[in-house]
């Protein structure tokens, strides 16, 4: 689903919605289609070596910039556009670099350390939410989330294989905990986090 936004000035072609591009694709649909190829295959070369960082909003912008880098020229920068989805409109773009930094430094003051099992899923399910709503760039926000947080809960010492899940399924769970309601989100992480095997 796209977001809705004014295309006029959403670094779109003239008198469309589709994305400028640097392979000069007009057309949204055969766009998305190379898009998807593109970064698939980008996916599964971050599966067998994950890009390194500290799991800060530089290493979330890296994650970004590798995916589409091949594609757009704004690729690992943060938005300039204020965009909506659903109901769901989300972080004003004047506030991203605050309220993303923000985000990302729970990492680094201790927020997913010694945790049991069910507090774990929860701080996951939290900080998804949270990043979700940031939703720093232009597009793309979705695939970056899911190997970021397959690269952290990993380094946790944990396991979830995202491709294997609804993505309908986590998209719903995000919308409703955007509203508040966050049980659909945790109950989707508690099912797709394997606990470490002892």
């Amino acid at each position: 689903m796209k977001y809705s936004l004014d295309p006029s000035s959403a670094n779109c072609y003239e008198g469309t919605t589709c994305l400028i591009n640097k392979l000069n694709i007009r057309d949204e649909k055969r766009l998305s289609a190379i898009e998807a190829q593109i970064t698939f295959a980008k996916a599964v070369m971050l599966e067998e070596n994950p890009i390194e960082g500290n799991f800060d909003f530089e290493h979330f912008k890296k994650i970004h910039r590798f995916l589409f880098s091949d594609l757009y020229s704004w690729a690992g920068e943060i938005r300039t556009v204020n965009i909506s989805k659903k109901r769901t409109r989300f972080t004003d773009y004047r506030d991203i670099e605050v309220v993303g930094t923000a985000c990302f430094q729970k990492i680094a003051d201790g927020y997913m350390e010694g945790l049991s099992f069910d507090e774990f899923v929860y701080r996951i399910a939290e900080l998804y939410n949270d990043i979700n709503h940031c939703h720093p760039f232009r597009e793309g926000n979705g695939r970056v989330e899911r190997i970021y947080f397959t690269q952290l809960i990993r380094h946790c010492g944990y396991d979830i294989n995202l491709s294997d899940v609804d993505t309908d399924e986590l998209m719903m769970a995000t919308i409703h905990a955007s509203m508040g309601v966050m049980d659909f989100l945790i109950e989707f992480f508690r099912n797709a986090i394997t606990k470490p095997i002892e």
